[in-house]
Formats: structure tokens, sequence, C-alpha cells
């Protein structure tokens, strides 16, 4: 890919993203940089050799959201008429959460600083979420006369809980990341300078399970969430036989019967 405004890296089953524009405080306000964050995505679905992928943000912020003076000026995704912005908003910043909610792989986000508006959703679009002791967290839409855009009103709610989720967005309180881990945003707060070793190290602990299962237990879970019990055992079932024929699945057993390390093939 010719990248502009993203840095996607694969090595050793870890892909790993990170919003490359300092500058604005890695803002997401143009098509240029949501095509790029997408296309990575797909990427990483596509790659049966890519087991986990982090994302996070280049100097001092994860992600300030959109571009404020973008949005004074009407520029990019915020010019036109109401149904011309409807339709940015769609083809635009709205294929993000479609594309990780679509991606198999599980995701961790490593959130360097302020996630703040699209960037604090941004981070809730991952699986799981470990903060830095500098990273701060705002659903702040309200407080600039917008509603969450991009998905945020389902995906906070899903972080953390429908209550804390409407208090959160309706003061547009900026939290630090350890409220954040107090409300079960994120999983743990590291040392800023020991955020990446431990993405990377949680990275490398799912890496080493078999992965086409991995990519089948993230589905399983997510699909799980809008589904009755009866549902979920039904396609359980049906994914459990599957997994029952893989060779994974049986290097497995192996590994644990004859007390050693298992090596998974992805098969």
């Amino acid at each position: 890919m010719d990248l502009k405004n993203i840095k996607f890296e694969i090595d050793e089953h870890i892909a790993v993203l990170t919003l490359s524009r300092p500058e604005i405080r890695n803002a997401i306000s143009d098509n240029e940089i949501v095509d790029e964050i997408v296309t990575a995505c797909g990427i990483a679905q596509d790659n049966f050799d890519v087991r986990v992928m982090i994302v996070t943000g280049e100097g001092s912020a994860f992600c300030a959201g959109g571009n404020i003076k973008d949005m004074k000026n009407k520029k990019g995704i915020f010019s036109g008429t109401p149904e011309e912005i409807k339709e940015n908003y769609r083809r635009g910043i709205q294929r993000i959460p479609l594309a990780f909610y679509n991606l198999d792989v599980p995701t961790i986000a490593a959130v360097n600083g302020p996630a703040i508006g699209a960037g604090c959703d941004l981070a809730c679009m991952c699986d799981i979420r470990i903060a830095s002791e500098k990273a701060r967290f705002g659903e702040t839409f309200v407080s600039v006369g917008l509603i969450p855009g991009d998905g945020g009103s389902y995906l906070l709610a899903k972080a953390v809980g429908f209550q804390r989720a409407l208090e959160l967005a309706f003061t547009s309180r900026v939290i630090d990341a350890e409220e954040a881990y107090r409300i079960g945003l994120v999983t743990e707060v590291v040392p800023h300078e020991s955020l990446m070793d431990k993405a990377f190290e949680m990275a490398k602990s799912i890496a080493s399970k078999p992965p086409r299962i991995l990519r089948m237990a993230k589905r399983l879970m997510y699909l799980s969430q809008n589904m009755t019990l009866p549902e979920v055992l039904e396609i359980s079932a049906a994914y459990q036989a599957l997994c029952h024929h893989t060779e994974d699945h049986h290097e497995a057993l192996s590994a644990m019967l004859e007390k050693r390390k298992a090596v998974f093939k992805g098969k």
C-alpha cells in the first residue's frame, strides 16, 4: 500500500496499525485516512498469517477524533447539505467501525495518549484496550454540538454498560486512564514507556493460539451478543463440529499429552 496517513506492518503473525498524523493529533476527518484504515483491516482479514492486530497512535495522542478546523470550515466529510453530510458519514468514517466489526482477527488498542470523540470510539472498536498512564478518554461529541456519528452510542455502551455510557456521553467528561480502568473501559494501565511492550506481550500470547480457531471464537463471541441462548447453542455446536476436524485441534491434544509446546499451522 502507498500509505500517507497510517503505518501498517506485519511481523511474526502480528499486524500493527499506527495512525501517523501526529501534527493533527491523528485526527480522522477525510476519506484518505478512512480508506487506509479500512484497507489495512481488509489485509489483516484476508491474510491468514495474521493472528492479531495492534492499533496505536504516533506522537502524543492516540486519536483526537474529527478535525475541529475542518468542521468549522465545512471541509471534507463535514461539507454539503444535510443529505450530503449524511452520505459523507456513511461512505466515509462509518466504514471504519464496519471494517473492525467484520475483522475476525483479535484486535488490541494500545492507547498511548488522548482518545477523544471518534478516537475514543476507535479504541472501543478494538476487542481489548490497554492504556498508557498518559491516556485520556472522552465521548465529547455533545460538547461540540454533535452526536456520536461513527457508532459510539453502540460501542461505548458495549464497553462500559449503558448507564455509564450515558453519563460520559451527556457530560462529555474526559476521564484519565485510572478511571477508565475502574469502569472497565481498559483492561490495564501501564507506564507510558512500557505500553507497546505490554501490547506485544498480549499479542504474542494470543498469536500463540490456533489461528483459525481464534477467528472463529471471536466471531462466535460477537454473534452471541445479539442472539438468544438457544441460537447461541445451535451455532456453537456447528462451530465446534468444525473445530473437531482441524489439524490444530489434534495438535493441541497431542502436545498436551506429550507435554510439549504445540505448533499450530492454521489448518
